[in-house]
């Protein structure tokens, strides 16, 4: 791969000093490549308009946080999911605080990511570890709806990913599916699981939601020795609880 510092400096040093000012301008090029980081022409063409490169760890909570509001609202366990990908990362203070402002900044969706997903796309270690965290953003509030999946495609299409690939993640993070007889059996499944009535008032219903929230958030186990398995059960417990309290808030019609 020709990169522009490179072409750059070979260019302008045989212009100077024909063949050997070539060759001294490849080396400078390859030095003022590595050192900017520069991998492309659009990358290069980014930076003269000012835009700074991202770090992985921005461009990831970019794309987490875009995905998040990509329905419209961010829901409880889009920030509860957030805050995991944080924990399971090992983040510092400092780079929880940097984490939070890409996040909100992601759902603004002003960014164009494709010259920094372009970049991630050659370091194959990374990138199944981004789509991985996309698709459990996607299903953190129990369901993937159809924009975020087109999102995840397409960041994958920019990662050098086949559609196929991409997709195929999806399903190791899809809730489990439990049958139920019908819309009404839901209802009711949703009512016990939350300890509420059908004639329970919504602003006692909204406390259930958040007392039960509080209690199974897998923020709980972190510190105290969970294992992976308890970690993903709070976590399905929790998108549960997220669901059940949804489904009664469209029969109700309260917010």
């Amino acid at each position: 791969m020709l990169w522009p510092g490179t072409v750059i400096g070979a260019v302008a040093g045989y212009y100077v000093a024909s063949i050997p000012g070539a060759m001294l301008g490849v080396l400078l090029g390859q030095v003022v490549d590595r050192q900017l980081q520069l991998r492309s022409w659009k990358e290069l063409r980014e930076r003269l308009k000012g835009r700074p490169t991202l770090r992985n760890d921005e461009l990831l909570f970019i794309m987490l946080g875009r995905l998040a509001k990509a329905d419209g609202v961010v829901a409880p366990g889009h920030i509860q999911q957030a805050r995991q990908e944080m924990h399971d990362l090992g983040m510092s203070e400092v780079t929880q605080q940097r984490a939070i402002a890409s996040f909100n900044r992601g759902k603004g969706g002003q960014d164009d990511l494709r010259v920094s997903l372009e970049r991630l796309g050659s370091q194959p270690h990374a990138t199944e570890g981004v789509l991985r965290a996309c698709w459990r953003m996607a299903w953190a509030d129990g369901r993937a709806g159809r924009h975020e999946r087109e999102l995840i495609v397409l960041w994958g299409s920019w990662l050098g990913w086949s559609v196929a690939r991409v997709q195929a993640l999806s399903s190791d993070y899809e809730p489990r599916q439990r049958p139920l007889a019908s819309r009404e059996g839901a209802y009711e499944q949703a009512m016990r699981l939350l300890g509420v009535g059908a004639n329970t008032e919504p602003a006692m219903i909204k406390r259930a939601y958040r007392r039960l929230l509080s209690r199974h958030h897998p923020d709980k186990l972190v510190g105290a020795g969970a294992s992976p398995a308890q970690l993903r059960e709070a976590t399905e417990r929790t998108r549960e609880l997220h669901n059940a309290y949804t489904l009664i808030r469209e029969q109700r019609d309260f917010r």
